[in-house]
Formats: C-alpha cells, sequence, structure tokens
C-alpha cells in the first residue's frame, strides 16, 4: 500500500465500499448475520495473515499486542458489522452507507478526547453538517406509518455500527502508533472480530445453515477479499498518513455511490429530504476535508509534527 498516493487510496476504498452497502443484502438469507459476518471476517483475517506471512513480516507478538488487537477487531470488524447487516435487513442499503457519514465526527471526537488534539471549529461545524444530514435521511424511513418501526429499527442499528466502528478505528490507530505492522493488525484484528461475531451469534442461539445461492458466496468473495482485505487496508494506510478524522472523510463519496446503487439494484426511490440530507451529509464531510481543519484533527499528525516528522502529503 505504501506505493499508492493519497487519492489512490482514497479511490479505491470509496469504489469499493461504496459497492459493498449492496452486496451486503445478497448475504442476509438463510445464514443469520453473526455467523455471516463471522464466515466473512475469518476468510479475511485468514487471507491477510497470509499476505503478511509471504511478505516476510512478523505475526508474533506479546499477550498485551493481542489484546490491543481484539480491542480494534471486536468493535472495527466484529459486532459494528453485525449491526449493519441487522440495519440493511429494515432499510435501503444506501441509507446505512449514508449513515456513517456521522463518522469522521465521531472519530475526531474521540481523538480529541483520547491523544489530546484540538480539533478545530470547522471541522466541528462539518460534522454537524453531516449528521443533520443524517437525521434528515432517516426522518422519512421513521415517520412512514407502514414501515415507521422497521425505519426506527434501521436507524437504532446505523447509529450502533456507526459507535462501534469509531472506537474500533481508534483502536486500529493507537496499534499502529505502538509499532504493530499493518497487515498483522488486520489480519489478527479481522479474526478476533470474526470470533466476537460467532459469539454473539451463539449467545443468541441463531441457526447455522450455509445457503446454496450462488449470489451469496460470490458476494462472500466480494465482501471477504475487496471489501474487507483490499479496502481496509487502504483505508488503514490512508489513516496511518492522515489521521482517523480526516480518514473516516472516505464516507463523502461513499455513501452517494451506496445511493445510487440502491436506486439502480434495490428499487428505492428517496424523497426530498433524503435528496436534501445526502446533500447535506456530503457537504459536511466536504467541509472537513480542508486541510487545516484535517490536520487540526488528526492525532497521528501531531504525534508526526512532536517527533521532528511530518505525515505524508497527497
Amino acid at each position: 500500500m505504501s506505493r499508492f498516493k493519497n487519492w489512490q487510496l482514497f479511490a479505491i476504498c470509496v469504489g469499493v465500499w461504496g459497492t459493498t452497502w449492496h452486496a451486503i443484502t445478497y448475504q442476509l438469507s438463510d445464514l443469520a448475520p453473526e455467523f455471516g459476518v463471522a464466515l466473512r471476517f475469518a476468510i479475511a483475517g485468514g487471507a491477510v495473515l497470509v499476505l503478511a506471512l509471504w511478505r516476510g513480516e512478523r505475526i508474533r507478538f506479546p499477550a498485551a499486542a493481542h489484546l490491543a488487537l481484539a480491542l480494534q477487531g471486536c468493535f472495527l470488524y466484529g459486532v459494528s458489522y453485525v449491526c449493519v447487516y441487522h440495519a440493511e435487513r429494515y432499510v435501503a442499503s444506501g441509507l446505512v452507507g449514508v449513515g456513517y457519514s456521522a463518522s469522521p465526527l465521531l472519530t475526531g471526537l474521540g481523538a480529541a478526547a483520547l491523544f489530546g488534539v484540538t480539533i478545530g471549529a470547522r471541522f466541528i461545524a462539518g460534522g454537524v453538517l453531516g449528521l443533520a444530514g443524517v437525521a434528515l435521511i432517516f426522518w422519512p424511513e421513521i415517520v412512514r406509518p407502514a414501515d415507521g418501526e422497521r425505519g426506527l429499527l434501521g436507524a437504532a442499528f446505523t447509529i450502533a455500527s456507526v459507535l462501534l466502528s469509531a472506537v474500533g478505528s481508534l483502536a486500529a490507530s493507537r496499534n499502529r502508533q505502538l509499532g504493530v505492522p499493518l497487515l498483522p493488525a488486520m489480519g489478527f484484528g479481522m479474526l478476533y472480530g470474526a470470533v466476537a461475531a460467532a459469539i454473539v451469534g451463539l449467545l443468541l442461539r441463531r441457526d447455522f445453515a450455509l445457503p446454496s445461492q450462488p449470489s451469496w458466496w460470490l458476494s462472500l468473495a466480494w465482501l471477504a477479499l475487496l471489501g474487507s482485505v483490499l479496502a481496509f487496508a487502504c483505508f488503514l494506510t490512508l489513516q496511518d498518513r492522515l489521521g482517523p478524522g480526516p480518514a473516516g472523510t472516505v464516507g463523502v463519496m461513499t455513501p452517494l455511490i451506496a445511493l445510487v446503487v440502491s436506486l439502480v439494484f434495490e428499487g428505492f426511490r428517496p424523497d426530498l429530504l433524503t435528496a436534501l440530507g445526502a446533500a447535506l451529509a456530503a457537504l459536511g464531510n466536504a467541509l472537513m476535508l480542508w486541510p487545516d481543519a484535517a490536520s487540526r484533527a488528526s492525532p497521528l499528525a501531531a504525534m508526526a509534527t512532536a517527533k521532528g516528522g511530518a505525515p505524508a502529503g497527497e
């Protein structure tokens, strides 16, 4: 990933993740979402560790490091994606994608609280706009008499997934600062996430029955290898360079692509409030991309500067 420029990493994340929201809908069949998430990240984690071994990277770490990797994996890959899968049972996949427009603000605020980094007023203003956009997008789904309860459940699962993934993103950033290499951190994190999702499924007494539909297996391959391995490698590399807050602005374009995919393949028809909400969410995240806001929101940039270094440029 070090050979890619920031804009290339950004483009890969947006292009792949913009379609994974729809790919998840093919996973919502006979197999419980908890076990679907577990299988997805077990495959992805194993593939990443094999790649790390092939590259000659060390994959042996002390117990304390594994505890930190388990924290990253459980939140970033495990329970947060269980919530995503359940959210898509109730609302269009594109709406769940737009819900992630709240990620930059949450990760930026978390970085400020945990790492003592000052974030700028423009960053906060952009985050508030993004939150307002998300609220507008889900509002029509919630107030519709026919399926208001479904919309409320979809919104609740989306909010939970965003909060949980923000914790995982901050944990991943911290692990990289502690010197855990990117690929082993991803691999072990995904395996721990798979275990966490499987435990949730067992606790809820979900049935385990592998589907036979080709669409389920094809979507699993897309989600595990491209949506998990490739896209997360690009995203975490981008996060290393820019910090967790600015890297979260991958959500500027990803939700818009997810909405377009929902329009084409899921028959989703947004109303005026939904369109306005999507515009506000994109505008808010774009506002957070301004250089001075991004630099102040990045704990990794602050740490690098304190050590006499500088983050990679565009």
